[in-house]
């Protein structure tokens, strides 16, 4: 069985997160989503609501592609998470050059940690290059419409959070 790890904070998953999340699913037969405990970054929704999020947003696409699709909250390295949960490949989703940069240090690091788990890169299509996180809780929070970039329960959750 090819097992996947596509991590992140996910706060909260965008259609930038499940365009990546359903092209991967071509690649494994299970995707872990790993649910990233950042207590620096100061996260919008607790972890309980991500990964509530993520395994509502997920659980059509299981269905549809065959893919078994599990969420796994991790606060440790990344590569020990990776073999947590079986992983012989990290899945990394690419919007610029930028992301490359900071991408390309982590896979030399996760290497040399563990030279026997593969890092991806999917690039994202191009109507979602531009999507995230950071910014569309930004928009909302300003009263934007972020409804282009979210699916309608995220979005709903992120005007809740923000009408209080």
């Amino acid at each position: 069985m090819r097992i996947g790890l596509y991590p992140g904070t996910f706060d909260p998953i965008t259609e930038g997160h499940i365009d990546i999340i359903r092209r991967a699913t071509v690649l494994v037969d299970r995707l872990v989503i790993g649910v990233a405990i950042n207590r620096d970054k100061g996260p919008l929704f607790t972890l309980e609501e991500r990964v509530a999020m993520i395994e509502r947003e997920c659980a059509v696409l299981s269905e549809q592609t065959g893919v078994e699709i599990v969420v796994h909250p991790f606060e440790n390295l990344l590569i020990d998470c990776a073999r947590d949960v079986g992983a012989a490949v990290i899945v990394r989703g690419l919007r610029a050059v930028a992301d490359f940069e900071y991408e390309f240090q982590m896979v030399g690091m996760n290497r040399a940690l563990d030279d026997s788990i593969e890092t991806v890169f999917l690039m994202a299509e191009a109507r979602h290059q531009a999507i995230a996180s950071k910014l569309v809780k930004e928009i909302a929070r300003l009263g934007g419409d972020v409804s282009k970039f979210v699916t309608p329960a995220v979005h709903d959750a992120l005007t809740e959070r923000f009408s209080k």
